[in-house]
């Protein structure tokens, strides 16, 4: 991959989903492209297919029909277990379903993606404890998810998800559930990892935020508006 080639291009993405024996299309033919260390903000009404958008680029799930390429590779070539370290080495994901380990302490779910990639325990410590307290979660470090609030455990989910530094985050309604205090700090998080060298996609409904993003791509009804 050469400096001017987009870290992400997708062609025509397709994805329908089977419901009462139809086929529903939530993504009609997107094509896309992001570069390096770009700041994109998704906008559109709800349903119009931006969560199923952020799925597909993070490999979570697989689009109907279309190309996907991350760092100029056909993502149809690469194997789960080649999907799941490329999440776990070059992308931070903030999904609405936070999917904090409930067996898990705050500081450990933030330490997760660290010690599958075999950090050193210090260094993650201390990685770990940078994140808690830029989110205000210090104080909570021994926490079990179940004994915070739902924005707690988003600011988890975000802690999480900027510890590996990752070349590309994805951040669905990453203020959705907070105060106006905290989701500026996790803003501010962001275009920190944006000046850092990271690419943001970030998908929300805030017009406070949206002014954040470099470009704003707009979908309705699965499709790119003009």
């Amino acid at each position: 991959m050469s400096d001017g080639d987009p870290l992400i291009r997708m062609v025509e993405i397709r994805k329908a989903f089977p419901r009462r024996g139809i086929e529903e299309a939530a993504l009609r033919g997107v094509s896309l492209e992001l570069r390096r260390a770009e700041y994109v903000c998704i906008s559109g009404p709800s349903g119009s297919g931006k969560s199923t958008l952020l799925s597909i680029i993070a490999m979570l799930d697989l689009p109907t029909s279309g190309e996907y390429r991350f760092r100029g590779r056909l993502v149809d070539d690469i194997s789960d277990e080649g999907k799941a370290r490329l999440r776990n080495r070059e992308f931070g994901l903030v999904l609405q379903k936070f999917n904090l380990v409930s067996s898990l302490t705050v500081a450990e779910n933030v330490a997760l993606p660290l010690m599958y990639r075999g950090m050193r325990a210090t260094e993650c410590k201390r990685l770990v404890a940078k994140r808690l307290e830029a989110l205000n979660l210090a104080g909570h470090r021994d926490h079990y998810p179940d004994e915070l609030s739902g924005g707690q455990q988003q600011r988890v989910a975000v802690a999480r998800a900027l510890v590996g530094e990752p070349t590309l985050l994805l951040a669905d309604e990453p203020t959705g559930n907070l105060d106006q205090e905290n989701g500026a700090a996790i803003m501010g998080l962001l275009a920190q990892a944006n000046a850092l060298g990271a690419t943001i996609l970030l998908v929300t409904h805030d017009p406070r935020f949206v002014t954040a993003a470099t470009r704003t791509v707009n979908l309705k009804d699965g499709a790119i508006q003009a």
